[in-house]
């Protein structure tokens, strides 16, 4: 398998650590004129998995409330291609946690097709602020719970 820089081993073991995913189909307008995706495709994709992410574990509910006081907010985003990708690709997105911080979580995205393939890895920072201040909020226990599954 390649390397990959934000992953220290690259490997099956790492590709099954994933236990959440998502399924995305290449559209054709995410594509070149050659048929290939679009290298600006899979950050939308993130997008979507992190979206289905955190409302599978609870947490964008909470965001997503009027009254709430915290939001979501990316800090960086990175993606590494590994394999060519093309129109009306079936993908599944895979989405796990690679570390939680104060209050931050860095989120491992892995795309594969149909045959098993790896397609693009990515990762990104994701910070919870206050929506009114802009201003990091830490995770409460609770947070921390909904983050890890329980």
């Amino acid at each position: 398998m390649k390397k990959v820089s934000f992953i220290k081993v690259f490997n099956d073991e790492y590709k099954n650590s994933f236990s959440f995913s998502h399924q995305i189909k290449i559209r054709f307008s995410e594509t070149d004129m050659f048929g290939h995706m679009n290298n600006t495709a899979p950050f939308t994709y993130f997008e979507e998995g992190r979206i289905e992410f955190f409302k599978n574990n609870g947490l964008m509910q909470k965001w997503l409330d009027p009254k709430g006081e915290t939001i979501p907010v990316v800090a960086d985003l990175q993606c590494e291609f590994l394999h060519q990708t093309y129109f009306d690709e079936k993908i599944t997105l895979n989405v796990k946690i690679n570390r939680v911080g104060t209050s931050s979580v860095d989120l491992h995205y892995l795309g594969i097709n149909e045959l098993g393939e790896s397609l693009f890895a990515g990762r990104g920072a994701i910070v919870q602020i206050n929506k009114h201040t802009g201003k990091s909020v830490p995770w409460t226990e609770r947070e921390k719970e909904m983050l890890s599954g329980a």
